[in-house]
């Protein structure tokens, strides 16, 4: 199993399915498992953090009219410019997320454009800042949590970054959603905020297995 695919993808997995959206494995052989999400909330169609694949533009257009495309991690820049190219829609990223990008480029602020869903920054560390999207319901995040092999240990459904693990993404705290997508793995789509709570209070005293999990997804 490679670590990370960056050829072509060919046959990506659909996950995370639901009545308001989807997200896709462009290569769900790879260790990685990078995932990509189409939701909306409400308002027409947002795009986040998006590897392209062959058969996702038709799905996407499924759901309805597309408003933008975001990147919430400015590791995660991948496709976001040729999908805001293709459906002709600006990419949007929160001022923390320092990226260029070949297509046009707008801000978020504490919300998505006209909507009451928050956008929220998960992460604040001089090497690494991260945004989150909430409407109370959905919970999509990049990279603070995932459910990648090397994320999720024990008991997790979720697991947090194992850089993170000594200063978990404290923030998410409180929330109570209802699904949660992550930048790595297949997301939560049952009993979300309990998931989210194992993974934010046994961050820390995990951590050794989750390290040992990263090593052994890498050997």
């Amino acid at each position: 199993m490679p670590i990370r695919d960056d050829g072509s993808a060919t046959d990506p997995a659909i996950v995370d399915q639901f009545d308001g959206g989807f997200g896709w494995l462009p290569h769900p052989e790879e260790a990685m498992q990078r995932a990509s999400h189409a939701v909306d909330f409400g308002d027409g169609v947002w795009i986040v953090d998006p590897l392209d694949a062959p058969g996702i533009d038709e799905r996407i257009e499924e759901l309805g009219e597309v408003r933008g495309v975001i990147v919430l991690l400015d590791r995660h820049e991948r496709d976001a410019a040729a999908f805001a190219n293709r459906f002709d829609v600006p990419v949007f990223r929160p001022p923390y997320v320092d990226r260029e990008f070949d297509a046009p480029v707008e801000w978020l602020g504490s919300h998505l454009p006209d909507s009451d869903v928050q956008v929220l920054q998960t992460v604040d560390l001089p090497f690494w800042k991260e945004g989150a999207l909430y409407d109370g319901e959905t919970l999509v995040l990049a990279d603070a949590l995932g459910a990648a092999g090397y994320f999720a240990v024990g008991p997790e459904r979720l697991g947090v970054h194992p850089m993170l693990r000594l200063s978990p993404p404290t923030k998410l705290g409180g929330l109570t959603p209802e699904r949660i997508f992550v930048g790595h793995g297949e997301g939560v789509g049952y009993r979300a905020a309990e998931a989210l709570d194992v993974a934010l209070t046994g961050a820390r005293w995990r951590l050794p297995q989750a390290w040992l999990a990263g090593l052994r997804s890498i050997f």
